[in-house]
């Protein structure tokens, strides 16, 4: 499949017609209904049906769409390579993990724009694996996530390690108690774990501290993302384990308990290409290196922690 076959199939379904499109694309309608016809056998469906009027199969009514915002895409990158090319614009893009926005990234950020005026600053909500595929392939500058990982082509940093909380109910027992929690006074509580895939993730580093407490967590449901989550413990669903930031939401249908575990921290990791010698890389390093909870004895490389 190339992008001729998704531009031609594309005008032709919007245009309703294979002699329009044609017109459109100036090409010969025969060419052009040989490679819409490659592209069918490429992918073992039929795309159109060639009645009159010309109608898309349910194939390629999703072909349609999907392929549609492929051409977009081309174009968008296509028009700012050439805007970089002339210097008119730099850009800097930065993957992160959701639950980060809680944390002192929004402030790392916005102190990064002031420093760096003039440049475009892109942020990518992405999982920590997948920041590591667009840290390697160049779609992202630097990530923050919470996943360890080994790479020997990625540099990493712990800017923190953040402290873990329960979020349950409002009025639930526990909540009731007025004192911070160990682990075990959860035992037996619907728990809701977060995000469902992908994994290893943040869901597994919370059974992990469960097991090494010896407790069999009781895992009422999966949720996709933390806000799923938070919905469903409101709903009285159970309770679930977060970064203590997460109090920053504000939510009124939520309580949140400390827990008395110091083990139980969930780390925010800065990670970027080895040998990038960018000056935008290096004054947001700079920048976390001064930012007023960098810990510098967290630093790692190449091995995980």
């Amino acid at each position: 499949m190339e992008l001729r076959h998704l531009r031609y199939f594309t005008t032709v379904a919007a245009e309703g017609s294979f002699s329009r499109a044609a017109e459109k694309l100036s090409i010969a309608q025969p060419p052009l209904s040989r490679q819409v016809q490659q592209l069918e056998e490429e992918l073992g469906v039929r795309l159109l049906d060639r009645g009159r009027p010309l109608t898309l199969t349910e194939p390629g009514r999703y072909l349609f769409e999907q392929s549609r915002q492929i051409l977009q895409r081309v174009e968008d990158v296509r028009a700012m390579t050439r805007r970089i090319a002339k210097g008119m614009v730099l850009q800097f893009n930065i993957g992160f993990v959701a639950s980060t926005l809680y944390d002192d990234l929004p402030e790392l950020i916005r102190r990064f724009r002031i420093t760096v005026p003039g440049v475009e600053v892109h942020l990518l909500e992405m999982t920590t694996l997948e920041q590591v595929a667009a840290l390697k392939d160049g779609r992202i500058d630097i990530g923050f996530g919470r996943l360890r990982f080994d790479d020997p082509l990625i540099i990493r940093k712990v800017i923190r390690e953040e402290r873990l909380c329960i979020a349950a109910p409002k009025g639930h027992p526990l909540v009731a108690r007025g004192t911070a929690l160990r682990l075990k006074d959860t035992a037996g509580e619907p728990l809701i774990l977060y995000p469902r895939a992908p994994r290893p993730g943040y869901a597994d580093q919370v059974l992990s501290f469960f097991h090494d407490a010896e407790i069999d967590p009781v895992i009422a449901t999966e949720a996709r993302e933390l806000q799923t989550a938070l919905g469903l413990v409101a709903s009285g669903g159970g309770i679930t384990i977060v970064p203590a930031s997460v109090r920053r939401l504000g939510r009124d249908d939520v309580a949140y308990i400390d827990l008395d575990e110091p083990k139980m921290t969930s780390p925010i990791i800065m990670s970027y290409r080895k040998n990038d010698s960018s000056r935008l890389l290096a004054q947001l390093v700079e920048l976390v290196r001064l930012f007023d909870r960098w810990d510098p004895a967290l630093e790692t490389s190449r091995s995980g922690p």
